[in-house]
């Protein structure tokens, strides 16, 4: 049997983080929660071993979710990462290479679809 793969959810919504939290939960991810970018610094300087950030892009605080992709893919380039906004398009040049974006709302599916398919290349 193999090991949940790791997702930090970063989204700075209660009511959101937490529906996308326990769906990923229920399809058999671990998974971390922050509701901002400090705190998911924080959560992965702890060196838990995330394997995928999904992350909204509007958030208050020290830094937005482009920024946030930004740091993680500078100190942890393994992390996969997936961003999405209720806001606004995001061009795929804006962030990471390789980083999915999903309008909001959302399918959840099609969440947990992309965080396996990211995680399996």
């Amino acid at each position: 049997m193999s090991l949940p793969l790791a997702v930090l959810v970063v989204e700075d919504e209660p009511l959101i983080r937490n529906d996308i939290a326990d769906f990923l939960r229920s399809e058999g991810f671990l998974v971390f929660e922050a509701s901002n970018a400090d705190e998911a610094i924080a959560i992965l300087e702890t060196g838990v071993v995330i394997e995928a950030m999904f992350t909204d892009i509007d958030m208050p605080g020290s830094m937005d979710g482009l920024r946030l992709s930004a740091a993680v893919r500078d100190r942890w380039p393994p992390i996969k990462i997936v961003a999405t906004s209720g806001h606004r398009v995001v061009a795929a040049a804006d962030l990471p290479e390789g980083s999915p974006f999903f309008g909001k709302p959302y399918d959840h599916a099609a969440v947990a679809a992309c965080l396996r398919g990211v995680l399996s290349l």
